[in-house]
Formats: C-alpha cells, sequence, structure tokens
C-alpha cells in the first residue's frame, strides 16, 4: 500500500510539473493525489506498521500492534489516523486562512487602484536607472505582498512604461529574480517562508536578521550584472496615457500594506497564530474601504434603482475582492500539502530525512532543495523538508532552506509562482528565459547562499 501511495503522488506530482504541456489546471492532480492517498491509508491502516506522530515529532511505538478501534477511547489505530489527520488539516488551513486574508487585502488596495501611486514616482527614461528601480521595488513589495503578487504589481506598472514586449521580456526576467530574493527574507513575503513561520521552525525577527543580507545580495548581483547588457543601455519613451485616479488610492496603499506588516508583530506581541492577526489587519482595512466606497447622496435625488445599487451586496469592495482572489492556488496549496502530509504520516518523509543526514552533509542538500526548486515546486519541497528533520526553532538549517526553497525557483520561469504569472502576462518562452535569464538567477542564488554559509561560519 505505500508503493502505491508513493506512485499515486510521483504520477501526480509528473502532471504538476507539465502542467503547460497537457493544459489541465495543477489543482485537480494535487486534489487527486491528497484524496487518494488518505483513502488509501484509510483502506490499509491495519496493514501499516510505522505511523509518524507529526505533533511530536517521533515514531509512534508499537503502532503494528495497536487494534484498529478500542472502547473507551483507549490507543488505537483509528483513533492516531483521526487525529493525524485532523491535525495536518489545521495547520493547512492555518496557512490558507493566512493566504486568504492576505490576498483580500491586497485585491482591496487595487479595487482603490492603489498601486497607480507608485508608478507616479517613476520619472527616468533611462533603461537602467527602471530596472534599479523595478528590481528595488519587487525586493521590498515582495516582502509585504508576497513575490507573486508583486510580480503583478510590477509587470502591469511596466506595461505602462514600455510599449514593446521585447523589451519588457527582459525587465520582467530581472522582476522574477529580485521577487523571489525579496519573498525569502520575510515571513510574509514567500508561502515556503509562511509555511516554516506559521510552523514555528523559525521567528520572524530572526528570519529577518539571517536572510536579508543573502537575499539583497541574491538580487543585486544580477541586477548588477544585467545593467551591463544591451538591452538595458539605451532609453525608452513611455506611452501617452490618462492615469485613471480613483479617491483614497494611496491612503488604502499605506494602509494595506501596513496592515500586512502588521500581522508578525501582532504575533509576536500576543502569541497567536499569524491567521489570527490577518483576518485582524483584513477587518480594518475592509471598514475603512466601505467608509471610502461608500457613496454621498440627498434625499431629493435619492430614486429606487440607487436604494438597490447601495444595498447591493457586489458593489462592497471587500466582494469584489473575494470574488478575485487565487482561489485555484489556494486548492493546489490545499491538496499539495495534505498529501505531503499523507506521506509524512507513515514515516516516509521522516525516513528518508535520517537517510538524507547520513548521506550528505546537510548543508550540501539544501543547497541541492534550492536547484531542486527550480524544477519541482517549492511548496512540497519545504513541507517534506518541514517533516524531515527534528531541529528546533531558528536553527540555521530552516533559514536556509527558506533561502534555497525561495530563491532557487528563480533558476526556471516555471520554478516559482512569480515566474509562471510572468509568463502567462508577457508571453515569455521557457527557452528565452532559459538562455537569457536562467544564468543570472544561477549567479545570484550561488553567491546569496555562499554569503549564507560564510557569515555562519565565522
Amino acid at each position: 500500500m505505500e508503493i502505491a501511495i508513493v506512485l499515486i503522488f510521483v504520477f501526480g506530482y509528473l502532471a504538476i510539473t507539465l502542467e503547460h504541456s497537457t493544459k489541465i489546471d495543477k489543482l485537480v492532480p494535487a486534489l487527486l493525489m491528497m484524496a487518494l492517498s488518505w483513502a488509501l491509508i484509510a483502506f490499509g491502516l491495519d496493514d501499516f506498521v510505522n505511523w509518524f506522530d507529526s505533533d511530536k515529532h517521533e515514531m509512534v511505538n508499537g503502532f503494528a500492534s495497536l487494534p484498529h478501534h478500542s472502547h473507551n477511547h483507549g490507543a488505537s489505530k483509528m483513533l492516531l489516523f483521526e487525529s493525524t489527520l485532523l491535525h495536518h488539516f489545521g495547520k493547512t488551513c492555518e496557512i490558507l486562512v493566512f493566504l486568504i486574508g492576505a490576498m483580500t487585502i491586497v485585491e482591496i488596495i487595487d479595487h482603490f487602484n492603489g498601486f497607480a501611486t507608485i508608478k507616479r514616482f517613476i520619472k527616468t527614461k533611462k533603461k537602467t536607472y527602471l530596472l534599479w528601480i523595478m528590481c528595488i521595488l519587487a525586493f521590498i513589495l515582495s516582502a509585504i505582498i508576497d513575490n507573486l503578487t508583486a510580480t503583478i504589481v510590477l509587470i502591469t506598472i511596466l506595461r505602462k512604461l514600455i510599449k514593446e514586449n521585447k523589451d519588457r521580456v527582459w525587465f520582467a526576467g530581472l522582476i522574477i529574480i529580485a521577487a523571489n530574493a525579496g519573498g525569502a527574507w520575510s515571513p510574509i513575503g514567500d508561502v515556503t517562508t509562511t509555511m516554516l513561520w506559521m510552523g514555528e521552525k523559525v521567528s520572524s525577527l530572526e528570519l529577518v536578521k539571517l536572510l536579508i543580507i543573502p537575499s539583497l545580495i541574491c538580487m543585486l548581483v544580477p541586477t548588477t550584472i544585467a545593467s551591463f547588457l544591451k538591452p538595458f543601455r539605451s532609453n525608452f519613451e513611455p506611452p501617452n496615457e490618462e492615469v485613471n485616479e480613483i479617491k483614497h488610492g494611496s491612503t488604502m496603499l499605506i494602509l494595506g500594506l501596513s496592515a500586512i506588516i502588521f500581522v508578525p508583530i501582532f504575533k509576536t506581541v500576543t502569541h497567536l497564530p499569524p491567521y489570527v492577526g490577518m483576518m485582524l489587519s483584513l477587518a480594518i482595512v475592509t471598514l475603512f474601504g466601505e467608509v471610502f466606497s461608500s457613496r454621498k447622496f440627498s434625499l431629493n435625488t435619492l430614486d429606487d434603482k440607487s436604494t438597490i445599487d447601495e444595498n447591493s451586496h457586489s458593489s462592497s469592495p471587500i466582494f469584489k475582492a473575494l470574488s478575485r482572489i487565487e482561489m485555484p492556488s489556494i486548492l493546489f496549496f490545499l491538496g499539495i500539502l495534505m498529501t505531503v502530509a499523507a506521506l509524512e504520516s507513515l514515516g516516509i518523509v521522516f525516513n528518508l530525512g535520517k537517510s538524507v543526514q547520513e548521506a550528505i552533509p546537510i548543508n550540501y542538500f539544501v543547497i541541492l532543495l534550492g536547484f531542486g526548486s527550480a524544477v519541482i515546486d517549492n511548496v512540497p519541497l519545504v513541507a517534506a523538508s518541514m517533516g524531515m528533520f527534528n531541529l528546533p526553532t531558528d536553527d540555521l538549517v530552516w533559514h536556509f532552506i527558506a533561502y534555497s526553497a525561495g530563491t532557487g525557483g528563480s533558476m526556471l520561469i516555471i520554478g516559482s509562482a512569480a515566474g509562471v504569472v510572468a509568463m502567462g502576462m508577457e508571453k515569455i518562452s521557457f527557452f528565452w528565459y532559459l538562455k537569457n535569464i536562467a544564468w543570472l538567477a544561477a549567479i545570484g542564488y550561488l553567491t546569496g547562499a555562499c554569503s549564507f554559509l560564510l557569515f555562519h561560519s565565522l
């Protein structure tokens, strides 16, 4: 039965990596993997000899000799199965609710056209200067609103500045590198760092302190090299178009970003799970959004139609924001995290981790994990590593995993969510990226990784 579950994972993951060839959204194989894996565990529960207690992070002694059911709530295989499933589902839902809150805040900002404020500050006509502005903004924004959203926002702004797609793709490639580097040093900048933070593998202050310099190097080195390349040596002429400014846009941008930054502070002060702070931030941002979007009217102009429009649920900013968030991504994360949890529950992931630690130095493994994240999605890689190693909170290995998984995906355009969304928005070819951008991303990843190891070996 274990072999069948592993094969389901392998074939399911193959379907995920071939998403662009098969044209089947990756959430489909992810959800199939999750349902089939846990179904096979339920059917073959009496045949398994190993069971991993994720709460205590140790193998359950004498699992094979336990009865299937027991009276008076005694120890049994079924009780362990149900408690383990509930444990993993609860931990996964904490991450998903957190992500839904963050996505909704970003969509509310966009509802008020808040990101147009950023474009008004870009005055240069030199491509080199624009490159540095975009990369610095990507590095900072991705640490606050996550690397995927930062990439979408900056490419949208880029389209308003540069007309030709053949010029924009170069900027988009460097934005991917900078956004992934920026997301690695923030607990809210990338799904994988969020997972490690919410799983209490890293603390927010230590993550920032240990990774900001390696991540900055990962962004600075490729950007510096790229600024000497021919595509960035000329000037550009931005197209003339009117910016549709909405009242309170700047206010909502500042409020929304501040609300997201507040979440790690709330967790540090209250020690409550991060999703609680994110829900508080969402409530505050929504409250201001509702107040700012409410229309003023006079009694002598009020008619039946305006009453209907005013009371319509669909006119609410949060309703529009919730209708635009990436639910396929949320369901994908649910499927993939619960599938890895199934493998972890059988002790497969834990035993693999023990074998890795015996075979090669752990730092070499983490560097290889970064290269692996360029080919395989970094979410399951990090989820698996969290079940492999029994290390204390803020151990350097956890921070190195956060860096490697977050920045290594830049080496292929399909290796990160930021790359995939840029690929779709600007029609970037896989092989064009491999030829022109991958080597810059590899240099940035390796120099950042070497700086991390160097700083902490002194």
